[in-house]
Formats: structure tokens, sequence, C-alpha cells
């Protein structure tokens, strides 16, 4: 664990030193540069609820998104079909750690939004939380920032849960 840890914090140093958050389901913390960001989130954990997404929602208010977890890290690519509000993408590797923000995405676009950047070595993601379009820049997330959710498997996380 500490190996991994130190790995992550000199390849993301924006992730702060390592300490354990209080974790719910309903909710994904941000470890930023400044002070953690709560975001309340809806979990879509299921072929059908990850199908089904943010689609026909008219509004997401701050504060909220919603948690794509997958069984296993892969790539993964996503789309606007049927969703009416813009949404900032963040996808996140096994270990919680954002590694792509797509911004903005815009509505009822259906060009795939990949969850990696070309030439990324590590292209595969188990999250995706989706906030309003805007919101990630205005909370301060960037690449290298840790989640601390219940989902992410706690004997990797780069932030680890009490």
């Amino acid at each position: 664990m500490r190996t991994l840890a130190t790995a992550l914090m000199m390849a993301f140093p924006a992730l702060p030193a390592l300490a354990g958050v209080a974790c719910e389901a309903d909710k994904a913390v941000f470890l930023t540069d400044n002070d953690p960001v709560t975001i309340r989130v809806e979990l879509a954990d299921t072929p059908q609820a990850r199908a089904q997404g943010l689609m026909f929602r008219r509004e997401l208010p701050r504060g909220e998104g919603m948690l794509f977890v997958y069984e296993q890290p892969g790539p993964v690519s996503f789309w606007m079909r049927n969703t009416l509000i813009p949404l900032d993408m963040i996808f996140l590797d096994a270990q919680g750690v954002i590694r792509h923000i797509h911004p903005m995405a815009q509505p009822l676009d259906e060009t795939p939004i990949p969850g990696a950047r070309p030439g990324d070595p590590d292209p595969a993601r188990l999250m995706v939380v989706e906030i309003a379009g805007g919101e990630a820049a205005r909370l301060g997330l960037k690449p290298g920032a840790a989640m601390a959710h219940p989902r992410v498997p706690q004997d990797r996380a780069a932030a680890p849960c009490d």
C-alpha cells in the first residue's frame, strides 16, 4: 500500500497526504489542492443503470451527480444521447484517481467521448462521475486528485475510507 501511495504521489503531485475519509455510498469526496469537495451521487452500477445514466434530466443541481461503477477497469467511452443538459465527465482509475476530465459535454451529441486522452499509457477506467457542465473547474477538480468512496477498491485506494 505504501509503495503504491508513494508512486501515485510522485506521479500525481496534486494528491494530498493519505488519510482516511469518512465514506458514504451516496457521496464522492474529492481531495483537491484546497478543501475536500463532496458531491452527492446516485450510483449507476448495473448495465441498465449505466445505459440510462442522466438521460432525459432537465437539470442537475450543483453538488450533485452520478457515479458510474464498472465491474473491472477497462477502456470506456460515453456519449450524450438523450442527455438534455451539458455535463462534465470525470474519469477515474482503479485507485480512484482522476485521470481525465471532459468538460462541457454537449447535450444530445452522439460523438464518443473517450475516458482517456490519446497516448495515456493506462487507459483503463473503473469509475466515471458526471456533474453539471462547468462544475469540475468551479470546484477545482483536476487530473491527479483522488476520490474517496466505498466502491473504490480499498486495498489500492489513493484516498482510503475510514
